[in-house]
């Protein structure tokens, strides 16, 4: 299964918000959705700090480049 990209994950937590909140979900599918949301806000998170690593590295090479 391909990689998920983080705006496709908002997207889909953004419908997930909507249905919830429309108040047109049963209990069962609830569940489903609140796990689903969830897993979306784990692979967003996980997106978000892996690119604040990868800044900090190139910064990190900069600094040091200009440094000598």
């Amino acid at each position: 299964m391909p990689e998920l990209k983080y705006n496709k994950a908002v997207q889909r937590l953004d419908e997930i918000i909507s249905k919830i909140e429309s108040e047109d979900i049963d209990v069962d599918e609830l569940a489903d959705k609140v796990k689903e949301a969830v897993n979306l806000i784990k692979v967003c998170k996980a997106k978000i700090e892996k690119a604040e690593m990868e800044v900090k590295e190139v910064v990190d090479g900069f600094s040091e480049e200009n440094a000598k």
